[in-house]
Formats: structure tokens, sequence, C-alpha cells
């Protein structure tokens, strides 16, 4: 086992979960700030924790207002999945524009699928799972037993698609083909709603 721990904030801006996992030396990688960048930084200081870097699951608004003032306070990297790219990028894919938030982030180093990421010791497998967005990925900490996946799988349900770049055929692919072949103990952390397991979703999920 790895022993990472995770935590969660609630961004009830956004309506969103914010993950932050964490090693035994403080070493902290969050996962989709959606908004209330300076108080995820106030609330890790708080703990002894350091953020290391800031992982996205997808471009979507609500997994990423709160990137620029938590880059800003930690000045650590932020990563994204490769094809995600033109969604973090534009406000209209992204979705900002309609919330009078207009809002890009660039990242400093894109995700390719299959991917071994290693953010000051804390590691995990980069999942493509497109299908909420064009480039939208799940992230799986093997040793552990962990999954974070965004947008792409939630407890009985499943990520919309009819938002820009969105495909249901996708989504389900993805779905079935990457996540229901992981063992059933994993936990799934979802960018909304309860922790579930791939175990559960696989017998109670119509979508899997």
């Amino acid at each position: 086992m790895m022993g990472y721990k995770l935590g969660r904030t609630y961004v009830s801006m956004v309506d969103v979960n914010c993950y932050f996992v964490y090693d035994e030396n403080g070493h902290t990688v969050v996962f989709d700030p959606g908004a209330e960048g300076q108080k995820i930084y106030e609330k890790l200081g708080e703990k002894g924790l350091k953020v290391s870097g800031i992982v996205l699951t997808h471009g979507h608004y609500d997994h990423i207002l709160g990137v620029a003032a938590l880059k800003d306070r930690s000045g650590c990297r932020v990563y994204a999945p490769e094809p995600e790219e033109e969604i973090l990028t534009n406000t209209g894919l992204n979705l900002s524009s309609e919330i009078g938030r207009p809002c890009t982030v660039k990242a400093d180093q894109f995700l390719k699928d299959g991917e071994i990421c290693d953010i000051d010791g804390i590691r995990f497998k980069t999942l493509l799972t497109p299908g909420h967005t064009k480039g939208s990925a799940c992230y799986y900490f093997e040793e552990d037993k962990m999954l974070i996946s965004g947008d792409t799988l939630f407890e009985g349900s499943v990520g919309r698609s009819d938002l820009p770049t969105g495909n249901m055929g996708e989504l389900i692919n993805s779905i079935r083909k990457k996540l229901m072949t992981l063992p059933e103990d994993v936990k799934v952390y979802p960018g909304h709603g309860n922790d579930t397991t791939i175990g559960d979703e696989k017998k109670y999920n119509p979508f899997c």
C-alpha cells in the first residue's frame, strides 16, 4: 500500500467535490478546485499540507474556477488531460461565459492515456474516459484502490453528454471498458454526489 490519504472539501458555490490526496510528508495533490482556491489553500495549510500540484479531470467551469487562486498562492503546476486543452482555453466550451465568470486555464503539463504521473511522490495513473467531454479523465491510485472519476461516473448514474464535445456512446464505452474492468473494491470519488465502489456500480448502475 502506498498509504496515501484522501480528503474532500465541498465547494458549495459550484456544488462540486474537490479532493486532495496527500502523503505522510504533507505533499498534496488537489483535484478539481472548482472555486474558492484561496480557501482551499488556507484549509490545507491549517492541516500542515503543502500543495504540490493541481490536477483536473476535465475543463468545465465548476471544476476550474479555483485554479488560478490556488496556483498563485502555492506556486504549483497544473496538470490536465491532453485532449481537454481546447475546452480549458475556450470560455464557450467550458461554459464559464454562461455564468458571467469567463475563465480559462493554461495547463503546465498534459497527461496521456495510461500515463503514470508522479507529483512529489504522489503517483497515479491517467485513464482517459471521453464522453462527458472529449478529454475527460479519471485518475486511478492502484495500490490504494481509489479512483477519482470527475463527471464520468457517479453513484447510480453518469455524467451529462449533452454539453459541448459530449457523446453518450463514448461515455458508456469509456465506463464499461476503462472503469468496470477495475477491481470491484476500488472506491470511486466522483465530482458530484456520494462515494461509491466499482462493485456497487456494476450491480446497481444501469449505465454500467
